[in-house]
């Protein structure tokens, strides 16, 4: 089992849109960045864990608990001509970008990344790195467990 940090804008697409929808489960749309597609194409199975993360936001921080809940399929929006994540290069026998199904678990207490920052068991976590700018990071087992022992909170 693996762990994932994946970043969403929450007024793109938020944890509690994530929980409003039916199974509590969407696709991954719009991934296009060549690392984090691979991490959902060769790296994420079902059940591996989920930090959903606000990025973009007065506050970014992790907002909830999510799971993989698919393998990786091809991104139905780089064949969309009228999507921003459109790409020409991309065909239905040799798609360029892919997706995983994400289900939501559970809302939590926001924790930011100031928050994050003062752990030092966190301190080499990839998504607290400078420049860091990925939208899909894997996540240490280690940090996983400290994160959900230590820092995870229900919602107030």
């Amino acid at each position: 089992m693996r762990y994932w940090l994946m970043k969403s804008e929450p007024t793109v697409f938020s944890i509690d849109m994530l929980l409003a929808m039916p199974n509590q489960c969407i696709d991954w749309w719009g991934v296009r960045n060549y690392m984090a597609r691979n991490f959902m194409r060769d790296q994420m199975k079902v059940g591996d864990g989920v930090f959903f993360y606000h990025s973009s936001c007065p506050e970014p921080g992790i907002a909830g608990l999510a799971e993989v809940a698919t393998l990786a399929y091809p991104d139905r929006t780089q064949f969309d001509a009228k999507s921003p994540y459109f790409d020409a290069k991309a065909t239905a026998e040799n798609p360029r970008w892919m997706n995983v199904d994400v289900r939501g678990l559970k809302k939590i207490k926001l924790i930011n990344l100031d928050e994050l920052r003062a752990h030092p068991p966190l301190a080499n976590m990839r998504a607290l790195q400078k420049g860091n700018r990925l939208s899909i990071t894997p996540i240490d087992p280690a940090e996983w467990k400290y994160i959900l022992k230590k820092l995870v909170k229900a919602p107030a």
